[in-house]
């Protein structure tokens, strides 16, 4: 299965991308909202774990641009931020986010869980 993280913070994106290798996923990352657009359409993975807050465009613009998108709205996003106010939460929603994970709370085994739940459906 492949997972795409798109977050700006290189110790966030290493971190989760090392562990998620050592559990058997092909993983690639993004840095900012573009680098996500274009990766979301040449890697295709089966699920986009995604920051809000990215450069050039935000995690928000890349959810609207993959909403209007009749490939890329069918990949499950998790929204994977240290932004979580409930306004953050609820527009994330409304853009079609399946799941919202706080990273300040560096909970890996609890995204393992949600990550599998996903990929299983």
């Amino acid at each position: 299965m492949k997972i795409l993280i798109a977050d700006e913070d290189s110790f966030f994106r290493n971190f989760y991308s090392i562990k998620l290798k050592e559990n058997g996923f092909e993983v690639q990352t993004a840095v900012d909202g573009s680098d996500t657009l274009e990766k979301l359409k040449t890697f295709n993975p089966d699920l986009l774990l995604l920051d809000i807050i990215m450069p050039n465009l935000d995690g928000f613009m890349v959810l609207k641009y993959m909403k209007a998108d009749e490939q890329l709205n069918k990949i499950p996003v998790i929204v994977f931020s240290t932004l979580g106010q409930e306004s953050d939460i609820r527009k994330a929603n409304e853009l079609g986010v399946k799941e919202y994970i706080n990273k300040s709370y560096f909970d890996f085994p609890n995204m393992l869980n949600k990550i599998n739940k996903f990929l299983s459906k």
